[in-house]
């Protein structure tokens, strides 16, 4: 598969390196930057699939770069460095570096670290929304549950009863269950539950 990928390193002839194997495997390079200052604003600008970046750049360095990344979610990063020591790649694992070639590299090391990366990315990013939507389902049944409990005192229904009033009341609006909770709950101005 091919992906749009950004290059930043501070030497320029391991960018041209870089694109070159990149360009050789089908990839494109959408963009370089040689300091993280610039990566940062590229890659905001263009989405790119994939950065590469090395760790040590002027104006901001890679793990910098890669936390920044991370916590816009905007793409993963492949860390490709001359540095080895134990302390830089815990730096990086811990800014969300999903992969970290050392210098020098081959094209057969660069394919499979690249493949990896993304993929690691894709399974986080769908486990952030499987999260995301579990968590609102959890507050949707508690409103829910709510506006059972609200109706039941206000009408003098039981369990059963009120639930189904909330199922009839969602059909025949074409509202789902939680925003006919909501509107319960604002009828009979219950507050909402810190969450």
């Amino acid at each position: 598969m091919a992906y749009r990928v950004l290059i930043v390193d501070d030497e320029p002839v391991i960018r041209l390196d870089l694109r070159t194997m990149l360009e050789a495997m089908g990839h494109t390079v959408v963009g370089e930057a040689d300091n993280g200052a610039d990566a940062l604003r590229l890659a905001r600008a263009l989405q790119p699939d994939l950065v590469i970046a090395d760790i040590m750049m002027p104006e901001m360095d890679g793990i910098e770069l890669a936390r920044r990344l991370a916590r816009e979610r905007i793409a993963p990063v492949l860390i490709l460095t001359a540095y080895s020591e134990p302390e830089m790649i815990l730096g990086a694992d811990s800014a969300g570096v999903l992969g970290y070639l050392v210098k020098p590299f081959r094209e057969a090391d660069l394919a499979p670290a690249i493949q990896i990366a993304i993929s690691r990315y894709r399974e986080l990013r769908a486990l952030e929304a499987q999260t995301l939507n579990l968590a609102q389902e959890i507050q949707a049944r508690r409103r829910i549950g709510r506006a059972k409990r609200v109706l039941m005192q206000q009408l003098g229904l039981s369990e059963e009863e009120a639930f189904r009033r909330l199922q009839q009341t969602a059909e025949q609006t074409g509202k789902t269950l939680a925003e006919v909770a909501d509107a319960v709950l604002l009828a009979y101005q219950v507050q909402p539950e810190p969450e």
